[in-house]
């Protein structure tokens, strides 16, 4: 097949945050390659988790029964491998727990979403060199056939903690370096009936336990002692048992490992996620110490809110400085990740002066307030985006948008389903004549309104909401309650369509 070697955008690394960009620039209309080295995917994962606000995002666009489809689903978390459960139930979410669902797994489906919606995916294809102007992107990459140049508008970097784009931009990636060591390995444990579930803390360190099928465990060990592992060595087998009998006194008979790997505490993120038309994702933004399973749920976050803008950029209708605002609303959520997996690491060390502590903080996870506070924090529903520009706002505003259930001239709805086919959602709730003015004034200023969808509805449970602006990642624009000045409503709501959805 003769490949173009034009496109909007080039997505190099083919993981789930990229094949999740590749298939919303796709939604939105954006030519796409993802560039990805490997020939296929991995089997291994590291990440098997997926949180709350990642489901409510999957549901937006029609897919989160794929990933139930088969998988278990946990209404328990940890925390610091403390011995009080985080509460995934408390959340105030259509999702109230955490699906596990293997990073292989993931990849799996988030691929196939990518190719149905016609992304250009191409495995074994290494990239060798980026090169920027005013005008665009060379890509200069190796694959089957040999070596060729791709032209992109944009290029985004979804290649991981050594991203090969974040260095071609001259981005930054201040943070600390390792201090803990944890080895990982997927075994079989001859004495599996006697293995723990879940964290144990010992004197000596750390060690995590889950069964993953009827034959596998997923262990992994965490040495908090000086001796490092040099990072170009592999893990063996020998080296996972012989850390799992000097910090839990046992190795259970481990054997047959199928994946070994090894990683540190080291906490990084890039001092900004855009250079000029080069922008990062995913681990290729920020790394940290995987607890908690924040990673990935944090990455999925990076490619819904970067989609959408990338693509009005591309297409032209972008207001002014709306892809700054990803480096903008992305950089602060990573920054808190990469705070409390901190905490937790010092929560987990196995120094007896550390006890005290995580007994106060037991004690404290045992109120309801306290505990739903830690589950919003590490399944992200705690996000909030200050899109208030100083001014007072409803306090939806800039948050994750309710997934109302709502009764259309269609029938029976819910919010989720609206927003599937990728364009924003104008919500009125009332048939307010100012909803309706304010949406007709921006409709006849710009060359296509169908960026955003107007729906006129009834919500089917009380509320005072009479109408709501949502943008394709889910988060509000702009909200008002019933009671609110009819001037006010048409100013504010004709404010955001334009600030958010551009002038012409």
């Amino acid at each position: 097949m003769t490949q173009n070697n034009r496109t909007d955008v080039v997505i190099v690394g083919g993981g789930p945050v990229g094949m999740l960009l590749a298939a919303e620039l796709r939604l939105a209309g954006t030519s796409v390659v993802l560039l990805e080295q490997l020939p296929e995917r991995s089997p291994h994962s590291k990440a098997f988790g997926l949180h709350a606000r990642s489901l409510e995002s999957l549901d937006r666009r029609g897919l989160v029964d794929r990933f139930r489809d088969g998988a278990r689903s946990w209404n328990n978390g940890h925390f610091a491998g403390l011995d009080v459960w985080v509460d995934f139930s408390l959340l105030d979410s259509s999702h109230g727990y955490a699906l596990l669902s293997e990073q292989a797994r993931t990849e799996e489906l988030l691929e196939a979403h990518a190719i149905e919606s016609g992304a250009d995916i191409r495995r074994r294809h290494t990239v060798t060199a980026i090169d920027q102007d005013a005008d665009g992107v060379t890509v200069a990459a190796t694959g089957p056939d040999g070596a060729y140049e791709l032209r992109a508008a944009y290029v985004v970097g979804c290649d991981g903690a050594r991203s090969i784009v974040r260095k071609a931009a001259g981005i930054g990636f201040p943070g600390t370096g390792g201090r803990v060591t944890a080895r990982l390995g997927d075994v079989v444990l001859a004495d599996r009936d006697n293995a723990p579930m879940g964290m144990e803390r010992t004197e000596r360190g750390l060690l995590f336990c889950v069964p993953l099928d009827d034959r596998y465990h997923r262990v992994a060990t965490f040495d908090f002692g000086p001796d490092k592992k040099n990072p170009e060595e592999s893990l063996t087998l020998d080296e996972l048992t012989a850390s799992m009998r000097e910090i839990w006194g046992t190795d259970h008979g481990a054997h047959d490992a199928r994946w070994l790997s090894w990683f540190t505490d080291s906490a990084r993120q890039a001092d900004r996620y855009r250079s000029g038309r080069i922008l990062l994702a995913g681990d290729a933004a920020h790394i940290h110490f995987p607890v908690g399973g924040q990673g990935l749920n944090l990455g999925l976050q990076d490619a819904l809110n970067l989609g959408w803008k990338l693509a009005a950029q591309i297409h032209g209708w972008a207001p002014a400085g709306l892809l700054d605002t990803y480096d903008a609303e992305r950089q602060p959520p990573a920054r808190r990740v990469l705070e409390n997996t901190r905490a937790q690491i010092a929560l987990m060390n196995p120094d007896p002066d550390v006890t005290p502590l995580r007994e106060l903080l037991e004690s404290l996870m045992r109120i309801d307030a306290a505990n739903r506070h830690i589950a919003e924090m590490l399944s992200g529903v705690n996000v909030h985006y200050d899109l208030s520009g100083g001014a007072e706002v409803h306090p939806l505003v800039g948050r994750f948008a309710p997934d109302l259930p709502l009764e259309t001239a269609d029938g029976g709805t819910r919010l989720a389903e609206l927003l599937r086919g990728g364009t924003a959602v104008l919500l009125d709730l009332g048939g307010s004549a100012e909803i309706a003015a304010a949406h007709r004034d921006w409709s006849a200023s710009v060359a296509d309104a169908s960026r955003v969808t107007s729906v006129a509805a009834t919500g089917k449970d009380e509320s005072d909401l009479a109408g709501l602006l949502v943008r394709p990642d889910g988060y509000v624009a702009w909200a008002a309650a019933r009671d609110t000045e009819p001037q006010r409503v048409r100013d504010g709501l004709g404010a955001a369509l334009r600030t958010w959805f551009g002038k012409s």
